[in-house]
């Protein structure tokens, strides 16, 4: 009993080969399209006492880029030290580098120990400061406090 090969139909590679050849020619050209450069943007920093977040944008308000200290690796109370806040600046400008900032309007909120780690920061990186806005909210005069307590 011999089996022969003639009866065995050759596998069509030819239509797997040209998806191939396509979806790699694809992903070719979205890879070498540039990306826009926006040498101005705005950067929000948001200090808390436990955390530092720092969000890069477009004009429009479109996040380009973020990064915070405990994505970059800090945790507990070095999170929110001046030194943590100035490596989320670096983080968050590498991670934009392809969009070319070179100036920014700086937005700040909270209270945190992180707000002036992370503007000197920006300075130090060579970005220049176009402005700084605390944009913390304020209560006008808020909610009920709780009644006194009874001892």
């Amino acid at each position: 009993m011999r089996m022969s090969n003639e009866s065995a139909t050759p596998k069509a590679t030819a239509p797997a080969d040209a998806k191939h050849a396509k979806a790699k020619a694809a992903k070719r050209r979205s890879s070498s399209r540039k990306k826009a450069s926006m040498p101005h943007a705005h950067a929000y920093i948001q200090a808390t006492y436990n955390n530092t977040i720092v969000t890069l944008t477009d004009l429009d308000g479109n996040a380009l880029a973020w990064s915070s200290s405990g994505s970059s690796g800090f945790a507990g109370p070095k999170k929110s030290t001046p030194y943590a806040a100035s490596i989320v600046v670096r983080n968050a400008l590498e991670k934009a580098a392809e969009h070319g900032i070179k100036e920014v309007n700086i937005f700040i909120t909270g209270v945190g120990q992180g707000r002036e780690g992370a503007i000197r920061a920006f300075q130090a990186n060579g970005i220049t400061i176009l402005s700084i806005k605390d944009v913390t909210p304020i209560p006008h005069n808020g909610c009920r406090p709780p009644r006194p307590r009874r001892v």
